[in-house]
């Protein structure tokens, strides 16, 4: 895989494949596997929040001088989506499907959203700032 957005775009997929494991156990009352696949995808989730804040907003930012550009942005969509984790964990802990199911369909427009967003805007203009693609990319997987 030669691209950040190539690279970055799977993860995004993996990411909602778990969540909609998830939300489909927790549709069908599924408590035990939700609860077995929560932290699946919280961990994969989080994973690729740090992969962009620690490694790729801040080399894009050094190499364009753009610090309140789309990273800010991003950041701040991050932040939303982990509260709304937080919110989904306390409906889960608490078993309540109505309330998980409702939080899930702001988290999935959320994801897709925020996802389109460093798909189509941000994940190419990275590819074309960077002059170190492949150390940027083999620096987000070491995260």
């Amino acid at each position: 895989m030669s691209s950040i957005r190539d690279f970055m775009s799977l993860h995004h997929r993996d990411c909602d494949g778990l969540f909609t494991d998830v939300e489909n156990s927790v549709a069908a009352s599924r408590w035990d596997k939700a609860t077995a696949q929560w932290p699946l995808f919280l961990k994969e989730l989080f994973h690729h929040f740090e992969m962009e804040e620690r490694v790729l907003f801040p080399r894009f930012e050094q190499e364009t001088g753009m610090t309140d550009g789309p990273t800010a942005m991003m950041r701040m969509e991050h932040d939303q989506m982990r509260s709304v984790t937080e919110s989904l964990a306390a409906a889960m802990s608490k078993q309540d499907r109505s309330a998980f199911l409702g939080l899930a369909e702001s988290m999935m427009v959320l994801l897709q959203q925020h996802n389109m967003k460093e798909e189509q805007i941000l994940y190419p203009m990275t590819d074309r700032a960077l002059s170190d693609v492949a150390e940027v990319l083999n620096s987000m997987k070491n995260v």
